[in-house]
């Protein structure tokens, strides 16, 4: 993975966290793997990267500590000049803290030589676990028992927004050390379960929606699903299969304080399953005096 996050979203060291957010939205809508059908592995893999990249610049603090040189582009605090006891650390790329209760602290609240490290400073072997959750847990937050490898059970809250694979740091959580030796961290790492109506392009929602004959030629309004329950969207006369529709903020808040994506709706005309002979006998008289150009090419 490459070690500069800003270099991975394509902004200057400056850009204020609005642009970060924007450099971010956009190239998760390019590299969406749903968008990229013929190159889903690599549009997969250049998403974990972007999403990593965006756990770095997103975050205030992580932001800050990459500025400053103390993490590196995975979000690893950086190797230090050798001393006597000092520790050792390791965890995966993009893995995050958040706040909740005693389980998440602060990456950087205790060094590696800090309160109850025994005489040879090293800490407790990290744990990994993979956690599933559905898609509408990941998008708007959920609280998971995450069961541990040696039996032990953890309650975690999953913060909305959380994307596939993205790593949840335990702080504390993991094997213990000698005595007197603090423990290493349990890292959570998140598999989003794909969704039968839903898809994710960035911060955004794609859904796609059959409407029927009369209500694309005649417009009016359709109950549409969002990931917070469903709401109405306006469909005006002359509504074309294909035609998108934009609601704004109804996508996923993926970081604290920022604005919602939006939801963007794709309908499609499904016609009736048998065509009548009344409807047949009105398209045909229409036809005859209503003839128009679809714009098809050839």
């Amino acid at each position: 993975m490459a070690d500069d996050p800003y270099l991975i979203l394509g902004v200057a060291r400056g850009a204020s966290d609005d642009d970060v957010r924007r450099a971010y939205r956009k190239l998760a809508k390019e590299f969406h793997p749903d968008l990229n059908p013929n190159g889903r592995a690599a549009a997969e893999a250049k998403i974990k990267t972007i999403n990593a990249a965006f756990s770095i610049l997103g975050d205030v603090d992580k932001r800050r500590q990459f500025d400053a040189g103390l993490i590196d582009g995975n979000g690893e605090v950086r190797q230090r000049a050798p001393r006597a006891h000092a520790g050792a650390r390791s965890g995966p790329a993009g893995a995050d803290d958040f706040g909740f209760g005693d389980i998440f602290s602060d990456l950087f609240g205790r060094g590696r030589n800090g309160p109850g490290a025994g005489a040879t400073g090293l800490r407790g072997a990290d744990v990994r676990y993979t956690l599933e959750v559905d898609f509408l847990e990941a998008a708007v937050g959920a609280r998971k028992r995450v069961t541990m490898p040696d039996g032990g059970t953890l309650d975690l809250q999953v913060p909305e927004g959380v994307t596939d694979g993205q790593v949840l740091r335990l702080k504390g959580k993991g094997s213990s050390g000698a005595r007197g030796i603090e423990p290493g961290d349990a890292l959570v790492e998140i598999k989003v379960r794909s969704h039968e109506y839903f898809r994710r392009a960035g911060d955004d929602i794609l859904v796609a929606v059959p409407i029927t004959i009369d209500e694309a030629v005649l417009g009016g309004k359709i109950e549409v699903d969002t990931i917070t329950g469903r709401v109405q969207l306006t469909l005006p006369k002359g509504t074309s299969s294909g035609r998108a529709f934009r609601m704004k903020g109804r996508g996923i808040r993926s970081a604290a304080g920022a604005p919602p994506g939006d939801q963007i709706v794709t309908v499609s005309i499904v016609l009736p399953a048998e065509i009548d002979d009344q409807l047949a006998y009105f398209l045909t008289e229409w036809r005859r005096t209503h003839a128009y150009d679809a714009g098809r090419k050839g």
